[in-house]
């Protein structure tokens, strides 16, 4: 079966692929889930608001990303952005945005639904007696999130965020549709496509992304265990 395949061209490339290609995989995705939970906290605690109107806007941001597939907020940001930042500051051409960075954006606000969500039900489970301790002790709202409901939240949750963080890693390969961004599996495609190896090639980023994420899963799974003991 594997007769005709030619496994040098994975031998002769993997410098480049995981010097250039995964490294940028990696660099969107770090960077993107800080992004993402900085903001999706944002969302949760306006959707926690006692205001209706903020908790309105956060619910309704939420939903909407959620039920967009990510593949098309990639093309729409990226041929958007460059005329919605014109519009912005009110220039007559659309502004140059690298790919990077409008994948960058995209997934920080995509992925910052589901990190909202994430952050909701963590703040939602620390009881509202250390809430009511933390106003007792003279607290505003921003004290007590801060000193009291958020460190706890984060750390019960961060087995839940760690696993969508493997989740955004595998969807950083969706930047594959732009063409001009050098990602994993972008890199991988035009070695394929100039030495004709689309199934070596294909065959290697799939074991790639299942040894890394797979191993990933079950470093989370013994966090999670381990953060289940200090509770």
């Amino acid at each position: 079966m594997f007769s005709n395949f030619d496994f040098d061209v994975i031998h002769r490339s993997w410098f480049y692929l995981f010097s250039t290609g995964m490294k940028f995989t990696l660099t969107l995705t770090l960077t993107a889930m800080l992004g993402g939970i900085l903001f999706g906290t944002m969302l949760a605690m306006m959707r926690l608001s006692h205001s209706k109107a903020i908790s309105l806007l956060a619910t309704s941001y939420v939903n909407l990303i959620r039920s967009i597939p990510l593949v098309l907020v990639i093309f729409w940001f990226y041929f958007l952005v460059p005329y919605i930042g014109a519009w912005i500051i009110g220039a007559p051409e659309p502004i140059q945005v690298d790919a990077f960075s409008s994948a960058l954006i995209t997934f920080i606000l995509f992925e910052a639904a589901y990190y909202c969500e994430i952050m909701r039900s963590g703040i939602q489970s620390i009881p509202r007696g250390q809430v009511s301790a933390g106003y007792a002790l003279g607290m505003n709202y921003w004290q007590m999130m801060g000193n009291v409901v958020l460190p706890q939240a984060f750390r019960n949750m961060i087995p839940i965020l760690l696993t969508q963080t493997i989740v955004l890693f595998q969807d950083v390969s969706l930047v594959y549709v732009l063409g001009s961004v050098p990602d994993f599996v972008t890199s991988a495609s035009k070695i394929a496509q100039r030495d004709g190896r689309l199934v070596e090639m294909y065959m290697f980023v799939a074991v790639v992304y299942f040894m890394m994420s797979f191993g990933l899963s079950l470093l989370v799974r013994k966090l999670q265990h381990r953060v289940a003991i200090i509770r």
